[in-house]
């Protein structure tokens, strides 16, 4: 299996795994929405939290250049940490919800 392919099968099982757990306030459903043709991975948040609507987007993961550019994080923990744990090397990790300048101070690629 190529490395962009082992990507998107630990990303796809990532967000399944995080949506099995939705928010535990609220009448509020956990999407996934992957899109394997422009490869972009999602875990949303989407219902009503007493009259408040919720639409977000919990996590946010594309593959580009080769890496995982993680657009954006709603976990405590972090998806990043996950990553790792799961054989990714810090190299292909891209902390795109920095700016470029931010992540030249990480031990992640800057792009």
């Amino acid at each position: 299996m190529d490395k962009l392919t082992s990507y998107r099968t630990l990303i796809k099982e990532i967000l399944t795994e995080y949506a099995q757990f939705p928010p535990s306030h609220g009448q509020i459903e956990a999407v996934l929405i992957f899109d394997e043709e422009r490869p972009s991975y999602q875990l949303m948040h989407i219902g009503w939290d007493r009259e408040r609507r919720v639409h977000m987007s919990a996590i946010h993961l594309r593959l580009r250049n080769n890496k995982i550019w993680i657009e954006w994080d709603g976990t405590e923990e972090g998806i990043a940490q996950r990553l790792i744990d799961a054989g990714v090397s810090k190299d292909e990790i891209v902390l795109a919800f920095l700016s470029e300048e931010k992540r030249a101070y990480t031990d992640f690629a800057v792009t």
